[in-house]
């Protein structure tokens, strides 16, 4: 039987890519650590290249402000919450490693150029070959409190062959390439690794979240098209560009819907949780649109009278800041010498924050760009649940693929030795777990699923419950 605190969990000697494996596909997990949320979701893709959900766990985020992990240990609470509900879930998934969503004010990127002057012309270029070009590229000189994320190659070159994708397979003297390099402060990507490892997690690669949002919501179409994604989280936007089918660019912007809540609060006079409730349920991006002559009334405190919110100041100081993070998309789309004519496919708007009212129409006008927002539909298989189809899981979703292209690419080497599962004691503080000899066998057996069970059923029963909403009685 397994232990409350300290149960040892053998996994069977397979692939493991981000936490499980079976028959057909791993089962990758996603960590979104956000400003104010924390999501858990591990997924399979089917035979038809879908994402099928698996498991799914959140929780409020405490201990990080604007994409920081400033208070590690409010942190590891908040991703032992939400791992907890995701195997509550699914009491069958065994998770142990999870690519993990990475932003920041501290975030930066830069273009570099790699060459390579091959002994032998006349055979095929290797991978293995490529890959140590890209290696290459992480001895790139950069300050020295920062350490290097991610290497992104742009397009290759073959002596006299420019614009190609993929090298391997051409013959040449010199191979080269630009690439795009995302860096960070070596001290918060340590924090977000610490917290992770001390919630009895193992980081198998940290992708920076505008990435594994553009990867969750936009298309083939789009890619060649030229797009922008704006990840409108609570801390921080986070800003893709993509032109002729290549990464061009990429920026965290430090202002997000926490920005917008400070903004109510402080205006309008009210506390946080009543700014953030009339950001939600009343919020309009264009004072134009709000009715003039309407008022929300916010109950008083401790005997004072009630206040009148005006649905057009409300609306107003909602403008003022969406404006400002919209104008960073203009600026930094001129930064890398492109304009609105350049991005065919416009801006795609993903995230929490994209669901505020009229934000779509804010953003043609400020920016000149066709605008949409963007769903995590692309990727996802039928019939799964409703509300993880909702923008803001579009980073976690996005992590998930981010794995399988690993995985499929064999860009990685994937571990094959047989674990043991170490969960801390106090993993999951005060909460009791009963597990059964026949839940327990199914355990040790990483991926499979019960025979003569509703799998599915069951599984969609117990998450619809994670997201039944609290009545808001802020707001008369």
């Amino acid at each position: 039987m397994m232990q409350q605190n300290q149960p040892n969990i053998k996994e069977s000697a397979t692939p493991n890519t981000g936490v499980i494996e079976n028959q057909e596909s791993p089962i990758i997990v996603g960590l979104d650590i956000g400003t104010t949320k924390v999501a858990v979701i591990a997924g399979r893709k089917n035979e038809q290249g879908k994402l099928e959900i698996l498991g799914f766990g959140k929780a409020n985020s405490n201990g990080v402000q604007h994409g920081d992990v400033l208070n590690i240990d409010l942190t590891i609470k908040s991703i032992q919450q939400a791992l907890h509900n995701c195997l509550k879930s699914n009491p069958q998934l065994l998770i142990e490693e999870v690519y993990v969503g990475i932003a920041g004010k501290h975030i930066k990127s830069l273009q570099t150029r790699g060459d390579i002057v091959r002994q032998d012309a006349e055979t095929e270029i290797q991978k293995r070959e490529i890959d140590q070009l890209i290696a290459d590229q992480r001895r790139t000189f950069i300050p020295a409190s920062d350490e290097i994320i991610d290497v992104i190659p742009q397009d290759f070159k073959v002596d006299n062959i420019q614009n190609i994708k993929d090298p391997v397979g051409y013959n040449g003297v010199k191979v080269g390439a630009n690439f795009h390099l995302i860096t960070g402060d070596k001290n918060a990507i340590r924090n977000i690794n610490r917290a992770v490892l001390k919630s009895g997690l193992h980081t198998k690669d940290l992708v920076l979240q505008p990435l594994a949002s553009a990867a969750a919501v936009m298309s083939d179409i789009d890619l060649e098209a030229g797009v922008a994604i704006l990840d409108i989280g609570g801390g921080t936007s986070d800003l893709a560009i993509f032109y002729e089918g290549i990464l061009k660019h990429t920026a965290v912007i430090p202002f997000g819907g926490e920005n917008i809540t400070h903004d109510i609060r402080m205006g309008l006079g009210v506390l946080k949780q009543q700014a953030e409730a009339l950001k939600v349920q009343f919020g309009c991006a264009i004072a134009d649109e709000a009715k003039a002559n309407t008022y929300i009334t916010i109950p008083g405190l401790k005997g004072l009278p009630a206040k009148e919110i005006s649905m057009r100041n409300l609306a107003q100081i909602i403008q003022a800041r969406m404006t400002e993070i919209l104008e960073f998309i203009s600026y930094h789309i001129k930064q890398i010498g492109l304009d609105e004519k350049a991005l065919n496919g416009g801006i795609i708007l993903t995230g929490g924050g994209s669901q505020l009212k009229d934000l779509r129409l804010l953003t043609e006008y400020v920016t000149r760009l066709n605008a949409r927002i963007g769903y995590p539909n692309e990727h996802l298989a039928p019939n799964q649940i409703a509300e993880l189809r909702q923008p803001m899981y579009a980073t976690c979703l996005g992590l998930i693929l981010k794995g399988y292209n690993d995985y499929e690419s064999k860009s990685k080497e994937f571990s094959k030795q047989t674990n043991i599962v170490q969960v801390p004691e106090g993993l999951i503080s005060g909460i009791k777990t009963e597990v059964s000899k026949e839940n327990t066998a199914i355990r040790q057996q990483p991926g499979t699923i019960k025979e003569g069970t509703r799998f599915w059923d069951k599984f969609k029963n117990s998450i619809i419950e994670l997201f039944k909403e609290e009545d808001d009685p802020i707001i008369k």
